[in-house]
C-alpha cells in the first residue's frame, strides 16, 4: 500500500472541495434572498 498519495489527486480533491464550497455558497445566497 502507497503511504504517499499522487499529486494529482490531492489537486482534484481541492478543486472539488472548493468548487462544493462555492456551489454550496451560491444555493445560500439565492435562498437568503429569496426569503427577503
Amino acid at each position: 500500500m502507497e503511504e504517499k498519495f499522487p499529486r494529482a489527486l490531492w489537486v482534484r480533491l481541492l478543486i472539488y472541495i472548493a468548487v462544493g464550497h462555492v456551489f454550496a455558497a451560491f444555493i445560500y445566497l439565492l435562498f437568503e434572498a429569496g426569503a427577503k
